[in-house]
């Protein structure tokens, strides 16, 4: 009996246990994380050190990463600079403002002296090649003087293409582009080396090449003005002689009606006479008249200063402020503001004063020296287009003793037309007709064939 009563107490002491560690352990489980949270900031504080020491340690490499990119990086962007820079001097592209503006370093009055010293040039070059000093030599005579042509050959032909490419947006550029060739032939020349005094000419000789072709171009636009001025001399001595011949016939037309008249008024009486009176004094009257378009006519032909200064605008071509003060000798100056409204601008000219002057070339280039500062065309003065006020324009003129009335306004009609048609188009969403394609669908146009018969 005892002994069962054993057993059955450590059956029992048994199941308890089971069920209290079963308990125990879900328990533990459950709250797994409540009970271990010391354990768990610790593994948590851990692994942000760890963290902490590879982000620094990854900054510390990156910072040495970045000064070491940045160095390669200077060190590329210095080759980088200098190979465009030697890029540029074989390029034919527009002038580079570090190069500069060329100064001229001549001051020939014609082309014919650049061409001139361009000659002595060459026999200098021909001369310091033949005589040796062109280039220096050092050793061996036989070896270097034929070294001596190669090198001389390299360079001279550096040289021509340079002054065979240089015009006035690159001549700074060509000029560089010589010294870099005489550096560097210089480095390779192996004890033979080209002389400074060499170098020099072939620099004045790329300068007075682009001088020289400059100074022709001055003096073809100088024979193109001059041109146009004589045209316009011809257009107006033309239009003076016309009009003697108008006023002079219609002074015959007024004397032969005149005769008639007075015939007729010998012979009439009362009423019919009075009439006829006042036909001879309106036919006096333009007698009168015609002789005065006939005077001035023959003082407009003689006298070869007299002439009418315009001031005109072009607001669609060239905006607001910008007026081209200009002279013109024919009797109706506006016919001449027509002509300057043509195909060459998009727009007609607007008349702002017309002055008549006795002396119009001193009053035009009077007006030119006054508004200098304004002149948009630095480099022609023969472009006669001033950035100004108008207002300056009228008083400096009155002060000149030129009785005009100035127009401020700038009427612009087809400007401010197109423009409000494209204010119009663009509110509208209307579409403005196409532009003509740059390149058409066929080369030939379709015709149709032609009707026989």
């Amino acid at each position: 009996m005892g002994q069962y009563v054993v057993i059955l107490t450590a059956v029992v002491a048994t199941g308890v246990a089971v069920y209290f560690a079963g308990k125990n352990f879900a328990m533990t489980k459950r709250f797994k994380s409540v009970i271990s949270i010391d354990d768990e900031v610790n593994r948590v504080r851990k692994e942000l050190e760890e963290e902490k020491a590879g982000l620094a340690h990854d900054i510390d490499q990156a910072k040495a990463n970045a000064a070491k990119l940045g160095k390669n990086y200077t060190e590329a962007k210095i080759v980088y600079d200098r190979l465009k820079h030697e890029l540029s001097l074989l390029q034919e592209e527009s002038e580079d403002m570090s190069f500069g503006v060329y100064k001229p370093q001549y001051s020939f009055d014609a082309s014919e002296r650049y061409k001139a010293e361009l000659d002595k040039v060459y026999e200098l070059k021909k001369a310091s090649t033949r005589n040796g000093t062109a280039a220096t030599k050092v050793g061996d005579l036989a070896v270097q003087r034929f070294r001596q042509k190669l090198i001389l050959r390299a360079f001279n032909g550096e040289c021509d293409a340079a002054t065979a490419k240089v015009k006035w947006n690159n001549v700074t550029r060509m000029e560089e582009r010589i010294r870099k060739a005489y550096a560097a032939i210089n480095t390779l020349g192996d004890y033979v080396t080209i002389t400074p005094s060499y170098l020099e000419l072939c620099l004045a000789e790329l300068r007075l090449t682009h001088e020289f072709e400059t100074k022709k171009q001055e003096e073809k636009e100088e024979q193109r003005a001059i041109r146009e001025q004589m045209r316009e001399e011809e257009q107006a001595q033309r239009e003076f002689e016309r009009a003697k011949k108008e006023a002079a016939s219609e002074k015959l037309r007024a004397e032969k009606a005149l005769q008639a008249a007075k015939v007729e008024l010998q012979k009439a009486s009362g009423e019919h006479a009075l009439a006829i009176q006042r036909k001879v004094e309106e036919l006096e009257q333009k007698m009168v008249e015609a002789q005065a378009k006939q005077e001035h006519a023959v003082s407009m032909a003689q006298l070869t200063r007299m002439g009418h200064v315009y001031v005109i605008s072009n607001i669609g071509s060239f905006g607001e402020n910008v007026f081209k003060i200009g002279m013109t000798r024919r009797l109706d100056p506006e016919d001449r503001v027509q002509e300057l409204g043509g195909a060459p601008v998009p727009f007609g000219f607007d008349i702002h004063a017309m002055m008549f002057s006795e002396d119009a070339p001193g009053l035009e280039n009077a007006l030119h020296r006054q508004f200098s500062s304004g002149r948009l065309n630095l480099v022609n003065c023969r472009k006669e287009f001033f950035r100004a006020n108008l207002d300056d324009i009228a008083s400096f003129a009155t002060s000149q003793g030129v009785k005009v009335d100035f127009t401020k306004l700038a009427e612009a009609r087809q400007f401010r037309e197109s423009e409000a048609i494209r204010l119009k188009a663009a509110q509208t969403g209307e579409v403005l007709p196409a532009e003509i394609d740059e390149f058409p669908e066929s080369l030939f146009a379709e015709e149709e064939e032609p009707v026989l018969g």
